[in-house]
């Protein structure tokens, strides 16, 4: 009896010592959460400038248009593929990720002919919209990084002893990093 006692007393003192961590739990799952949002809305804001980079693109005389088709299904693509972040898995961060990728793709391609058109290149318009785009990479990239870094808070602190015994009786599982894209591994060949 004595042996049972010290035991329950043991796991009492366990218990209020880290308080089984539920609610600090709930707020880093909440804190990924916000993050994905806030991804997601940095990828919006690069989807509502390319209508207005396409239409001001358009207006230069024989401008390739399999291009501005190819970033417009590829924008079409990347908002009809959406991130929830309550179903956070890796296979969704990874569809996501490609989308978001075509359209990264989509508007390099875009850039790049873009330096063959000399009265292109002199638009304001123009040259607005391409700051405002790279702006916007920016952003994605900074969002993307606090993403990271809230998710490896929230994934070390389930994974931690004792939180890591509670963290499966609630039913917190490990969230899945946002990863780099696998054609930026190879580093691009620049010819002059």
């Amino acid at each position: 009896m004595k042996r049972f006692l010290l035991y329950f007393a043991g796991l009492v003192l366990l218990l209020t010592q880290s308080s089984c961590g539920y609610n600090s739990m709930v707020s880093k799952d909440q804190a990924v959460k916000a993050q994905v949002g806030n991804v997601q809305s940095a990828y919006q804001r690069r989807s509502d400038l390319i209508p207005n980079l396409v239409n001001t693109v358009k207006g230069a005389a024989n401008f390739e248009k399999s291009t501005l088709t190819e970033v417009i299904e590829a924008r079409a693509k990347a908002t009809s593929v959406q991130l929830n972040a309550n179903d956070l898995t890796p296979e969704n961060l990874k569809q996501f990720q490609e989308a978001q990728s075509q359209v990264s793709a989509g508007l390099g391609r875009l850039l790049a002919v873009s330096e063959n058109y000399p009265e292109l290149k002199a638009n304001a318009n123009f040259q607005e919209l391409q700051a405002q785009i790279e702006g916007t990479e920016n952003r994605i990239n900074v969002e993307r990084n606090k993403l990271n870094v809230v998710t490896n808070d929230y994934n070390g602190y389930i994974k931690s002893f004792p939180n890591n015994l509670f963290a499966g009786m609630f039913g917190f599982k490990e969230k899945p990093y946002f990863e780099a894209d696998a054609a930026a591994q190879k580093a691009p060949t620049v010819q002059f």
